[in-house]
């Protein structure tokens, strides 16, 4: 039941951005052209998603253009994720391991592939439109960091996490919980708080240990939250990699018991973040500037995700019926490889 999960704390505000209608209509228009949602019943639970709203939520300052590159960024991750976690090609590494091929020569630069551009999976096709909008003015640090964020996610998605469905593996708290911000492709979320707020952190920056802590702890936020609100859906689904799963197999502990240690750790990480934060921007009085629109862009992913599960009905406990039958929803041309 729904109100059984435990509160979870967040003491950042609620916000939402005003282009969110417009984004809800391009993502439409986006999905058909690109070929990653066309069947009916597919269309229908992305409609219910509404990943227009959520992507309102997490980056709440983006400008109109910007809100629909990062909505079409989502759309991407999630469709790519449901082919990979709800589908049989997430537990078969050998099946996928060309369509990520093809994608790393889109991230790399070496084309998408010698086949023509019919015949590409629509996930390719799509991220070569993704790529091209995304990196012309983006710095070359930047850009090495979200490439390898991003094919670290492909590739710990098809190989890790496929590996241990495969050969029934259950990992430990502490490897899933590193492995976990790569397969939830938050890392590439975060990345793009700097083209949505037209900023440019330096390579520094990123190398301060305080800067690394704010980040992971937001990544940690957002992912264990994400956790506790799919597990139902993925209990359904046989999903091992779900940290609530994961502290009840390794600790013995009650369904209750496990979400609330995950909801107490979720507000140890918050104020880790928070602490992070506080001696990032004091000790970089000149970069405020950048740091804190860089750091409120953490703190709208943790809450707008938050927001947003609580909400939507991919996440409904009273509907997770709707996941027994993925083939329904999942559409074959994505991925371009056959789920059966």
């Amino acid at each position: 039941m729904e109100n059984e999960l435990p509160d979870i704390y967040c003491p950042f505000p609620q916000q939402t951005n005003p282009h969110v209608a417009h984004t809800r209509a391009h993502l439409d228009s986006w999905t058909r052209s690109t070929g990653l949602v066309h069947r009916d019943s597919a269309r229908e639970r992305f409609e219910q998603a509404d990943f227009g709203a959520f992507v309102g939520m997490v980056y709440p300052t983006a400008n109109a253009e910007n809100l629909d590159l990062v909505a079409d960024w989502f759309v991407w991750l999630f469709l790519v994720d449901d082919q990979l976690d709800d589908g049989h090609l997430g537990r078969s590494p050998d099946r996928v391991r060309d369509v990520v091929a093809l994608m790393r020569t889109v991230v790399q630069g070496t084309g998408a592939g010698p086949l023509p551009d019919e015949e590409l999976p629509a996930a390719v096709v799509a991220l070569a439109d993704l790529w091209e909008r995304t990196t012309p003015n983006a710095a070359a640090h930047w850009l090495r960091r979200f490439a390898w964020h991003l094919i670290t996610y492909l590739t710990t998605a098809t190989t890790w996490e496929a590996g241990n469905r495969a050969n029934g593996v259950v990992p430990s708290e502490e490897t899933y919980i590193a492995k976990r911000r790569h397969t939830g492709a938050i890392h590439v979320c975060m990345d793009l708080i700097e083209i949505v707020a037209g900023i440019e952190a330096p390579e520094s920056i990123h190398n301060d240990p305080r800067f690394i802590v704010a980040l992971e702890a937001s990544c940690n936020v957002v992912c264990w939250a994400n956790d506790v609100y799919s597990y139902e859906k993925e209990q359904v689904l046989g999903e091992i990699h779900n940290l609530v799963h994961l502290v009840r197999h390794h600790r013995g502990y009650g369904k209750q018991q496990a979400l609330e240690h995950v909801c107490a750790e979720i507000a140890r990480e918050t104020e880790r973040f928070l602490a992070a934060e506080a001696e990032l921007v004091t000790a970089y009085p000149l970069l405020s500037g950048m740091l804190v629109p860089y750091m409120n862009g953490m703190r709208s992913w943790m809450r707008g995700n938050l927001d947003w599960s609580r909400q939507t009905p991919r996440y409904n406990p009273a509907d997770v019926s709707q996941y027994k039958e993925p083939q329904q929803y999942l559409e074959p041309t994505v991925l371009g490889v056959r789920q059966d």
